[in-house]
């Protein structure tokens, strides 16, 4: 894995030689936060080596480079996840190669669905905790030491400055967000009823597909972490309806500005 890490790293520095201090990973339906960066290089997934490949509908699938908020960024416009065929080690594959890269800061977002009932569809939330046991551990095999320890602490996946600074902007740019606990799943289905009840019943505030993973990783190799959820659909007890995977895109990008706004402010606060 690390000599797969070091390939895929010294193509890319070949290609562009700059060190990025910030990553920034983009979940479905908010690709257009890219207009945000001043791009100066995109290099897509597939001439990466060892890189995966999104197959997703709203993941462009590239490696973006440029400025954000007076920082040098690297943008994931595209994601990976075990409901495409993908290994835990593979889904994190790209955010050690951002930690090779020179990042110190990784900032995520998702779509995902609501389940406190304080939420609406549209809502950005602000994610302070995670289950992940509904997920493989991408630490589960031979530790590599040069990642980080074997048994990583996860008492503060999300960083508390970054989660401060972030309810700051949102409070100065009069944008409304909550705060909560995220629930991974592998997906590809959308949650049954009984799933919904048992995610409300063991602490979750939203559930989604992806960045617990990203995470783990992120934590086990030193970075500080700061994600957001965009609340895209949501659970009501007793409801008939379900939800497609259009509607969610949908949703997403009428968020986006929003959490836009947000990142752009935290990168250039950090």
């Amino acid at each position: 894995m690390v000599q797969k890490i070091r390939e895929a790293v010294t193509f890319i520095q070949n290609k562009f030689s700059s060190k990025p201090e910030v990553g920034i990973v983009l979940g479905s339906g908010l690709g257009n936060f890219t207009t945000e960066i001043d791009i100066e290089f995109e290099l897509p997934y597939h001439q990466i080596p060892h890189f995966p490949v999104s197959t997703v509908e709203g993941h462009s699938g590239k490696l973006i480079f440029g400025n954000l908020g007076g920082r040098k960024i690297v943008a994931m416009a595209g994601r990976f996840h075990n409901y495409e065929g993908y290994s835990a080690q593979e889904i994190v594959f790209p955010i050690r190669v951002m930690k090779y890269l020179g990042i110190e800061v990784l900032l995520l977002s998702n779509a995902a669905g609501g389940v406190n009932p304080t939420f609406k569809v549209g809502d950005l939330m602000l994610i302070n905790d995670h289950v992940s046991q509904f997920v493989p551990n991408p630490l589960i095999g031979k530790n590599e030491n040069e990642f980080g320890p074997r048994f990583p602490d996860m008492m503060e996946p999300y960083h508390h400055d970054l989660l401060k600074k972030a309810k700051n902007i949102a409070r100065e740019k009069n944008i409304e967000v909550k705060e909560g606990v995220y629930i991974c799943v592998t997906g590809p289905t959308f949650e049954s009823k009984a799933e919904y009840r048992m995610i409300k019943a063991i602490g979750g505030d939203a559930v989604g597909m992806s960045t617990v993973q990203e995470v783990i990783a992120a934590i086990h190799m030193g970075l500080k972490c700061f994600a957001i959820s965009v609340i895209t659909d949501m659970w009501i007890d007793g409801q008939e309806m379900g939800i497609s995977h259009e509607e969610v895109l949908a949703a997403a990008k009428s968020a986006e500005p929003k959490l836009s706004n947000i990142f752009k402010e935290l990168v250039a606060a950090i």
